[in-house]
């Protein structure tokens, strides 16, 4: 009975305030002959200017005098459709193509919204435009959209990746490359599989994948920030191999012990963000973080979409509800002003810098960055000049159809920061609850690895993934030459694919040298250690390196006698290979990365290793892969 006389009292409610300003509200769909949404259609009442454009599902919600008479929808291309009022309030419409020929259409409409037009907070109405190109074929039109969302045409971007192959020691004894605590590669992949698509094989990144997971490595105990972790076992996929597994351990640190932040929100707001899997998304993922936020704190919000603003002033972030309320108010519509609101972002960020705190922009994105700042080139030296005056970037990732992984990926790189993908509200919680530490606070920058190996132990070796992090030899030296970060209590793993000496595998060879002879070996009591493992890394204010040189002996172990870290971390490299169909995969099967991930489980108290588990069963039995089983 309650239920049923708030309804009316809603009713009557609403009926009084429909009396009272004079106007009511309509709402629908427009799609076109073949049923799909289009977006950008302008809606308009009685030849009016005063009207909006659909969003990317077609929809549309305009506040119209009680006097008005017609609705107009058009939109180049199409036939323009007038529909009677009436008394109704929903009217959905089809359009017909203008022409039933192949053509390009170009539309660029500015939107005159009106009192109840969804303006985005802190972005001028006139600065508000779409364009959107429509590809008319056979009267049925399928559109790509600059700023919307489209479900037929798969924009995604994903920087090539050329496979790590064998180096011979003799003619290559030293490996360089800079650390990787990006993670996003695995949740991607996740989306993907999660849909029962197999990934494109430039979005699997090995190194990502293997580092999603946390191992169990000991806390350091020295003066450095990390701890490092070696360990070699015989090689599951190929008789007569080693496997090298190599962990660093981030020294903890407990979230009251953390430094003040120094943080902006930069939001994308545009009209490609109008999706479920998106803004929705984006905000509940905020709201999260929010929740970690102290009085010690300050959180400032900035917006993109055709123009950047700022929806939250420096605010500190105990009064929590003034920043939930910010979030809650953003609506996606426009195109992308990536680089403006990047600009923005960082002048707020420099104008609140706290010295010796932590001042960091979080950048959420799908990475569409269409108007402005758009080149690689041009962000880069953006992002480089503000790292070097201290302040960072987080990247997270958002959606699918249109979203741009090169270029989030650059992003993070060159801004001293980490790059994750948020496909749900469980990695959200993951990302930035459960590592909010890792996520945000960095303990060391500029981490490289190099690796020297013994050629009187070791023929050959491959890294496995970090294609994307390799280094020249002398940039290991270079405090000039950017590298990877550390966060609070992260881990970092590597794998290395060992060929021992004296193996009757053909490896990677050269021609003799003309104008040097071969290297002489070393006979003394060292020529037992099978490689040196040498690091340098960088204090967060710092300048100048701190090297850290590890020599590793040969100790071999069965590889059913190894760790469940390094057994797990090998199922993981496996099925990555699988995805990429790798030339390097030997024996690996899906049924043989179940196995191996299955026997490695251990305690798994969040679950993350089930998950990967249950993710390549579904590869399996959806037959993703192709490849034998």
């Amino acid at each position: 009975m309650k239920t049923i006389t708030s309804i009316i009292t809603i009713l009557i409610l609403s009926g009084l305030s429909l009396g009272f300003s004079g106007s009511v509200i309509i709402t629908g769909m427009v799609t076109d002959v073949s049923g799909q949404p289009l977006p950008g259609v302008s809606v308009n009442y009685d030849h009016t200017t005063t009207g909006i454009l659909t969003d990317i599902n077609g929809y549309y919600s305009i506040r119209v005098s009680k006097e008005a008479r017609v609705l107009v929808f058009s939109l180049k291309g199409f036939e323009t459709v007038k529909k009677e009022i009436g008394q109704r309030t929903v009217i959905n419409v089809t359009m017909k193509p203008d022409k039933l020929k192949d053509e390009m259409v170009i539309v660029e409409r500015e939107v005159i919204p009106d009192k109840s037009d969804r303006i985005l907070p802190g972005i001028p109405a006139r600065d508000r435009k779409t364009s959107i190109a429509y590809q008319m074929t056979g009267g049925v039109a399928t559109y790509d959209a600059s700023g919307w969302y489209n479900n037929n045409f798969n924009t995604e971007g994903y920087s090539t990746i050329h496979e790590n192959g064998y180096k011979s020691v003799l003619n290559n004894p030293l490996s360089t490359f800079s650390i990787d605590v990006d993670r996003a590669s695995y949740s991607n992949i996740r989306r993907f599989i999660n849909q029962g698509q197999r990934p494109p094989v430039d979005a699997v990144r090995i190194e990502e994948l293997i580092n999603y997971f946390n191992y169990d490595y000991p806390e350091p105990r020295n003066d450095h920030p990390f701890a490092v972790y070696t360990e070699i076992a015989e090689c599951p996929w190929d008789d007569g191999h080693y496997l090298m597994h190599i962990g660093l351990k981030g020294k903890s640190i407990d979230r009251e012990n953390l430094p003040p932040s120094n943080l902006v929100f930069l939001l994308d707001v545009s009209g490609s963000m109008n999706s479920p899997n998106k803004l929705p998304l984006l905000k509940s993922a905020f709201r999260l973080l929010v929740n970690e936020l102290r009085a010690e704190d300050r959180v400032s919000i900035v917006v993109y979409a055709g123009a950047a603003g700022v929806v939250l002033e420096p605010t500190p972030g105990n009064k929590k509800q003034e920043i939930l309320e910010a979030i809650d108010r953003l609506n996606a519509g426009g195109s992308t002003a990536g680089g403006e609101g990047l600009n923005l972002a960082y002048k707020l960020a420099s104008e609140n810098f706290m010295e010796e705190d932590n001042n960091r922009i979080i950048l959420a994105t799908d990475g569409d960055f269409n108007i402005g700042m758009s080149s690689n080139a041009e962000m880069e030296r953006l992002i480089e000049k503000k790292r070097d005056e201290g302040v960072f970037i987080t990247v997270l990732g958002f959606g699918m159809g249109n979203y741009k992984d090169d270029k989030m990926e650059i992003i993070a790189d060159k801004g001293n920061g980490n790059y994750a993908y948020i496909d749900n509200i469980q990695e959200a919680r993951k990302v930035l609850v459960s590592e909010f530490g890792g996520t945000m606070f960095t303990i060391a920058k500029d981490v490289k690895f190099q690796i020297e190996f013994n050629p009187a132990m070791i023929k050959s070796y491959r890294l496995i993934g970090y294609e994307n992090r390799l280094l020249n030899d002398e940039d290991f030296n270079d405090d000039r030459k950017d590298a990877g970060e550390m966060g609070a209590g992260h881990t970092v793993t590597a794998l290395y694919e060992l060929v021992p000496a004296g193996s009757d595998q053909e490896g990677p060879s050269i021609d003799p040298l003309k104008y040097q002879e071969e290297r002489r070996l070393v006979s003394q009591g060292i020529s037992k250690e099978l490689l040196t493992i040498k690091l340098r890394y960088k204090k967060p204010d710092g300048d100048k390196s701190i090297p850290i040189e590890i020599p590793v002996k040969k100790e071999i172990l069965a590889f059913e006698k190894s760790s469940a870290d390094l057994r797990f971390s090998a199922a993981v490299a496996g099925f990555g290979m699988l995805l990429r169909d790798s030339e390097h995969k030997g024996i690996t099967t899906l049924d043989s990365v179940i196995e191996m991930a299955g026997n490695a489980r251990g305690a798994d108290e969040e679950g993350y290793r089930g998950e990967f588990i249950r993710l390549v069963k579904t590869v399996r039995d959806m037959r993703l892969i192709t490849a034998p089983l």
